[in-house]
């Protein structure tokens, strides 16, 4: 009766890890509204100008039946205009795909390649904002995202903070891969899912401020 309920315990222990394993990180954010690319912005003038610092993050978490990734990006640049206390056009980061990383050194190498990013062929990602909402709940962030060499227009809803020295943002949503082309399936027995979450971490200083104004 012992060795039974021992059987008992390990397949419960068992489910519990698998059940765990195949959760989707996807399921606790919410995802992006993807649309058709819009026409870009005009840059507002008389806009205060904020450069995007190197302790900012970008990062993502992808998943498949058996578990789920993350990684991010080392490198990437921009600069966040602002207006009337909002973010406004011509704010933009633009991403060095070949600097991507993530927590298992094989998948980094072959997010790297055709099946997903094809960092040789299209080295860069960015992201320009075009508007910003208030909405009942908070402000709504759209912008053209191109990724993958495909541009759509995505609208999410970040935690910004605004001062004259600093701008900082913070979001997380999901978007969905195929939506950017990216159409690897993985293994039979092991498929990708299509939501990745992105994770932003933005801080940007005041262009005026940093030159001693």
């Amino acid at each position: 009766m012992k060795f039974t309920k021992h059987l008992f315990l390990t397949a419960f222990a068992a489910t519990g890890i698998l059940l765990t394993s195949c959760s989707n990180p996807a399921d606790k954010t919410e995802s992006a509204t993807v649309a058709e690319a819009v026409e870009t912005a005009k840059s507002v003038a008389n806009s205060s100008i904020y450069s995007i610092r190197s302790d900012s993050t970008i990062s993502f978490v992808g998943s498949k039946v058996t578990g789920s990734h993350g990684g991010g990006f080392n490198s990437f640049e921009g600069e966040i205009a602002v207006a009337d206390n909002k973010i406004v056009a011509p704010s933009k980061v633009t991403i060095q795909m070949d600097s991507l990383w993530s927590d298992n050194d094989r998948l980094t190498g072959h997010l790297k390649r055709e099946d997903f990013f094809d960092t040789v062929n299209i080295p860069t990602a960015e992201f320009a904002v075009t508007s910003m909402q208030d909405t009942p709940q908070g402000p709504e962030l759209t912008g053209n995202l191109t990724l993958h060499g495909v541009t759509k227009s995505i609208s999410f809803k970040p935690e910004v903070s605004i001062s004259d020295n600093e701008v900082t943002l913070k979001a997380e949503f999901d978007i969905m891969r195929f939506d950017f082309g990216i159409v690897y399936k993985g293994k039979v027995d092991d498929l990708i899912r299509d939501e990745v979450v992105i994770k932003l971490d933005i801080k940007a200083t005041s262009a005026s401020w940093l030159g001693g104004a």
